[in-house]
Parts: C-alpha cells; structure tokens; sequence
C-alpha cells in the first residue's frame, strides 16, 4: 500500500512539473530579452528584421545582424535613430522594387 502511494504521489510531481513548464497565456516569448540598443554602426549592419506584436510577444521587436561577425542585437524600436533607419531601408526596398518591376 505504501508503495502504491509512492507511485501516484510521484506521478502528481511529474504532472505538476510539466504543467509549470506550459505557458498559460502565450505572453513572455520575445526574443529581445530588454528594450534594445539605441543605436549601432550603419556600415556593420548585415541584415535587419521587424517583428510585429504577436499572441506570443506584446511588442514590436527589433533585430540588427552584424554582417561581419553574424551577432544578433536587439534595436529599441522607440529610438528616434532606429525608426530613421528603419523608414529608410523601408523606402529603399521599395524605391528597388518598383524599379525591378519598371525594367520588366
């Protein structure tokens, strides 16, 4: 009989850790862990993301690959700085694409 209650108590601990390790309402899964760096050097800058709000992340993220060393840094999104560069590459995609479809 003690062993019987060994075994379901230990199953108790086991399904009571993995409930703990669920997330119960998808918040906290951003992948910048603070707001971001202000700013970094243009000419190092490799590639640039923008991550929308989502279910999972309850703001805008932004994420900053150094083109030499592959680094990822998070971008504070609210920097006057970054919201010019952002708007910037924006226009440049764009001002190329309508191109591309011009010569076409």
């Amino acid at each position: 009989m003690k062993g019987t209650w060994a075994v379901v108590l230990c199953s108790l601990f086991l399904n009571a850790a993995e409930i703990q390790g669920q997330l119960t309402s998808g918040k906290g899964r951003c992948s910048c862990i603070d707001k971001g760096s202000d700013f970094i050097q243009q000419k190092a800058l490799g590639k640039i993301e923008v991550i929308p709000k989502s279910s999972s992340c309850d703001h805008v993220e932004i994420i900053a690959t150094m083109e030499s060393t592959g680094e990822q840094r998070c971008l504070n999104p609210n920097s006057k700085w970054v919201q010019k560069m952002v708007t910037a590459l924006i226009k440049k995609k764009s001002s190329q694409s309508t191109h591309r479809k011009e010569k076409s």
